[in-house]
């Protein structure tokens, strides 16, 4: 579980901020529980209580294992992925900034990755909205949305490709670009519009109002 951002955009740790009366995180390590043996969470080193990186229990937080992420958030899953016992099969990695990620989400990319020959498996919408290329503000062309996905988390993967593609020092926007750069298979499940990532401080108003039509 990645929560080692510094939340730039958002304007604060939005990770460990409240959510209908618990830590954004909280809500997404519940999730994670339901198919997972364990759960390491990943911190900035500077996290507040409820987020201690001392390697206890993660204090409120509900996952087993709390360690120290990095400078990217490469470096945060590189880390995370240090303290997963050498024997799990199976590995999956969310973004404790998408706290309605619902466990029916995290068994289809956990059931699709244990599928012979492949490798990794995401959540990903259908791009809706007219795309355009701009170039200083100018548009240049209209893009050819046929095929193109937008990619959520959690992603499950084979234990033995996601160490491979973390092996190295590269760095990509999610966990499959790395196993894309590797030629590794990569399988898509449908994903759920309610699955929003809190970037932006309204997107925490969004997500209060989302949970309160939803039985968790």
């Amino acid at each position: 579980m990645v929560a080692g951002g510094s939340g730039r955009r958002f304007g604060g740790r939005k990770q460990f901020l409240q959510l209908a009366g618990r830590p954004v995180a909280a809500w997404s390590v519940a999730a994670a529980r339901s198919v997972s043996d364990g759960i390491v969470l990943v911190v900035p080193d500077d996290a507040p209580a409820g987020g201690e990186a001392d390697g206890r229990e993660g204090a409120g937080l509900g996952a087993d294992l709390v360690v120290v992420g990095g400078a990217s958030r490469a470096d945060s899953v590189r880390a995370g992925l240090a303290v997963v016992p050498a024997e799990a099969e199976v590995i999956v990695v969310h973004d404790a900034a998408r706290p309605l990620a619902d466990p029916a989400t995290f068994a289809a990319v956990v059931d699709a990755v244990r599928v012979d020959g492949v490798d990794g498996a995401v959540p990903v919408l259908p791009v809706t909205d007219t795309l355009k290329r701009t170039v200083d503000g100018t548009v240049r062309s209209t893009v050819d949305r046929d095929g193109l996905v937008t990619v959520q988390t959690p992603q499950a993967f084979t234990a033995t490709a996601l160490r491979n593609a973390y092996q190295g020092v590269g760095e990509a926007t999610d966990d499959a670009g790395l196993l894309e750069l590797l030629g590794a298979t990569v399988r898509t499940v449908p994903g759920d519009p309610r699955n929003v990532k809190l970037t932006r401080a309204e997107d925490l108003e969004m997500a209060e109002a989302l949970m309160s039509r939803v039985d968790r």
